[in-house]
């Protein structure tokens, strides 16, 4: 059985070092590598996102819930080594989080790059989150 609470025996750090991980790989891709690709495939122009970039101080917020959601996950499956963290992360990446993100590819105009380039985002975020959180002693 479960400890009780949430998340009660959680390593903190892997979830941390997982949360650091997930938003270090979105800032490589989004803000380094691909951010003229983003802004082409999304239409907007720099100009056009200055008044949005405010919600950039609220970003740390969704890797940590993705971290935390992970352990919980992983908690609860017993998970206790990178492998299975891993496969566990691939699995909620396909059956879970695409599923979510699909419903902006299909009910809005969206560019299936776009679907393509956060797929991507996601997946990796998941992998290496999923390695630290799963082999984390």
């Amino acid at each position: 059985m479960p400890e009780s609470g949430i998340i009660a025996g959680d390593n903190w750090l892997a979830i941390l070092a997982a949360a650091a991980a997930i938003y270090a790989i979105g800032f490589l891709i989004y803000g380094m590598f691909f951010s003229g690709l983003w802004l082409k495939l999304s239409g907007y122009s720099r100009e056009q996102l200055t008044p949005h970039m405010w919600k950039m101080a609220i970003s740390p917020v969704m890797p940590i819930l993705t971290a935390i959601g992970l352990a919980i996950l992983f908690k609860l499956t017993r998970v206790d080594n990178l492998a299975v963290g891993v496969v566990l992360a691939i699995q909620i990446w396909f059956f879970i989080a695409m599923p979510v993100r699909l419903y902006a590819f299909v009910y809005s105009p969206e560019k299936i790059g776009l679907l393509l380039m956060d797929g991507v985002h996601l997946l990796l975020g998941f992998l290496v989150a999923g390695a630290i959180i799963g082999g984390w002693r």
